[in-house]
């Protein structure tokens, strides 16, 4: 039977793959509804699938289980396999890859994918403290 710590390092990194995969989907369907393309399930999953398969490839790239909430280690790695994956899917099945596309995917998605680890680990300084006083 797996330790309880196994079992909550499971559970944090299962929910932070749904929260990349959900951002992926709202960063899909936010594009679509600004060009006022249908909003069917359909549709938003044309247009987020190159990046959720980038996005699998970019959790496996940078091991994102291990520290699923990482900024810096898991974060970035992820995003820039995202964008890359996603623009080349993108290409490779006759999709629009725009440069102006291009740079509004990355910005979104740069703000989603590492923007949500930078809050999830950011923490008060007096709850840093706190914790600090407790370890002594």
């Amino acid at each position: 039977m797996p330790s309880p710590t196994t079992r909550v390092a499971a559970r944090r990194a299962l929910l932070s793959l749904l929260a990349d995969a959900l951002f992926v989907v709202l960063f899909a369907t936010v594009g679509r509804s600004s060009h006022d393309a249908a909003l069917t399930p359909l549709g938003i999953a044309e247009t987020a699938w190159p990046f959720l398969v980038a996005l699998g490839a970019g959790w496996l790239v940078s091991r994102a289980w291990r520290a699923p909430r990482a900024p810096w280690r898991t974060g970035v790695p992820v995003w820039l396999v995202t964008v890359a994956g996603g623009m080349l899917l993108r290409a490779l099945t006759g999709q629009g890859t725009a440069l102006p596309f291009i740079v509004v995917a990355t910005l979104a998605l740069l703000v989603q994918l590492v923007g949500w680890r930078l809050i999830a680990t950011w923490r008060p300084r007096r709850e840093r403290e706190r914790d600090a006083s407790t370890d002594s």
